[in-house]
């Protein structure tokens, strides 16, 4: 008996081809290797590969760099803006490296603005984020419990009052500038709240009834993230085509299943984007609170932008309070796996440091947590010498179409990068080549092995890599390699695989500059 036919799943514009092209192994390593000494024999190999047919109607843009010499060994198009996708993230790495230093950590907090009687505190709980992307993943999987035992000991044995988990630290929409609305839903286009949990994912799983015409089953994980469900996945004979279909429409909460999923097939995983991750935490504490027995009386209820409650927060006291691992370790996550979650809440964490600053002065206008971070980039950029319309950033992951950068404005930040006390961390915070990140599986066996730094960037039609390289002759090399408006022919290599063989050009070049 043949096996049964896997079924179509399918989630409704999610854009998954934004993290796409680390999948691919890269076919550079099927190159021919020519020794190349001069700079002129690099120049005739890398315009050789851009001119093949294939990138008739694609743009590069290239720009090499040695952090030796200062010279530049290549450039192609290298003064044109272009699309970055994920490469933008080493921006947001480099503000909130010098913003808030590699050791800062995020704290988390339980709040009260009322005292303590008899074990009692007579009056809402609040639990207040300020940016942590990291609760509830391996690393501190127990904070709801550390904020619990911290409760108990400071003696309350009871909550008469609301739990209210707070997210209005970060000002503005949840999501970054520019990005689009049918990814709102997507695994990697999560909410930046500044009260995250679980990396803000629901997990999924559509299990097949155990007949034909019964509806399948859908369970959610965490449990607290269960959405309204419309509609059903009706269950068809086995060996027969399935077709799964999941949409969250931007902004609901309530998830429309529709389709069929053939009988006797294994359950089906989907992640999805967390509709409100605060709301979430929040009952993840209070199960935590219950468990340690300290019951709340009042609802568990989430508080968000615009809504504001300020004046409570500036005259709470702080009852319990958790932190982040170190920056530094957030930003490797972050920048091995390219999650966008972690860079967006870095993002914005620097924003919320400039407000406050800027605030002591007297009164400012409005502007929201991602405005400020755009401030404090400028400030940033034009310290490093970045003329401005080199670099135009206006969110902290390389989600938005609206970031556009000059390779050449690339490989100065990674200049700058390298001449930082953090550089040897940062340069190990990226994907390495062959070994590990969105690196893992490329450009092995070849000198770009264990020796490509850099960070990926893909999403439709745009193909980057950005990073750190040393030649054969020993010469430390900052590149920035930008492919856009390009889609891969069928039978042709990868997007990914393309950029990659360049990489490996000068990981084999023998000159020095």
């Amino acid at each position: 008996m043949s096996p049964a036919p896997e079924p179509r799943r399918r989630l409704f514009a999610t854009g998954l081809l934004a993290c796409a092209c680390w999948l691919a192994a890269a076919a550079a390593a099927a190159t021919p290797q020519v020794r190349t000494t001069s700079e002129a024999a690099l120049a005739t190999q890398i315009d050789s590969q851009i001119s093949l047919p294939r990138f008739a109607s694609a743009s590069w843009g290239i720009s090499v760099v040695s952090l030796d010499s200062g010279r530049t060994l290549y450039a192609h198009r290298a003064d044109q803006l272009m699309q970055p996708a994920s490469t933008a993230k080493l921006f947001t790495a480099a503000l909130a490296l010098s913003t808030l230093g590699t050791a800062y950590q995020i704290p988390t907090r339980l709040l009260s603005t009322e005292t303590i009687h008899d074990g009692r505190l007579n009056g809402p709980l609040v639990l207040y984020g300020m940016g942590d992307p990291t609760l509830g993943t391996a690393s501190s999987a127990d904070w709801a419990t550390q904020l619990a035992e911290q409760l108990y000991r400071r003696g309350v044995r009871q909550v008469h009052g609301d739990l209210i988990a707070d997210d209005s630290y970060f000002t503005g929409p949840t999501f970054g500038s520019g990005w689009e609305a049918g990814d709102l839903q997507s695994w990697f286009a999560v909410p930046s709240s500044a009260l995250s949990v679980g990396e803000n994912i629901v997990d999924i799983t559509l299990t097949p009834a155990s007949a034909a015409g019964l509806p399948a089953s859908l369970s959610f994980d965490p449990v607290d993230a269960k959405m309204s469900l419309l509609g059903q996945v009706t269950t068809t004979l086995s060996r027969t085509p399935g077709d799964i279909n999941l949409y969250r429409a931007p902004g609901d909460d309530a998830l429309y299943a529709f389709g069929t999923v053939p009988a006797k097939t294994p359950p089906q995983h989907f992640k999805l984007s967390l509709p409100d991750p605060a709301l979430v935490a929040g009952a993840q504490l209070r199960k935590a609170l219950a468990d340690r027995g300290i019951p709340i009386a009042g609802q568990v209820r989430a508080l968000h932008w615009p809504q504001d409650d300020a004046a409570l927060v500036s005259r709470a006291e702080v009852l319990a309070e958790i932190r982040s691992p170190p920056l530094m370790d957030i930003l490797q996550r972050g920048l091995k796996r390219s999650q966008n979650l972690y860079l967006q809440n870095l993002f914005l964490s620097v924003g919320a440091h400039q407000q406050a600053t800027e605030a002591t002065t007297g009164i400012v206008p409005f502007a929201s947590t991602e405005q400020w971070s755009v401030k404090a980039m400028q400030q940033l950029l034009a310290t490093i010498g970045m003329p401005p319309a080199t670099s135009l950033i206006d969110e902290g992951t390389g989600l938005s179409r609206r970031d556009l950068v000059t390779p050449m404005a690339m490989v100065r930040l990674l200049t700058y990068l390298a001449a930082q006390p953090y550089a040897a961390q940062l340069r190990d915070a990226l994907p390495i080549a062959g070994i590990d990140g969105t690196l893992a599986g490329q450009l092995r066996y070849t000198a770009a092995e264990n020796n490509v730094h850099a960070k990926t960037g893909s999403m439709t039609y745009v193909h980057c890599l950005v990073g750190y390289v040393t030649s054969a002759a020993g010469e430390r090399l900052a590149f920035a390699i930008m492919l856009n408006n390009y889609e891969p022919p069928a039978d042709g290599p990868s997007a990914g695989a393309d950029v990659d063989a360049i990489a490996l050009l000068l990981a084999n070049f023998h000159g020095r500059s």
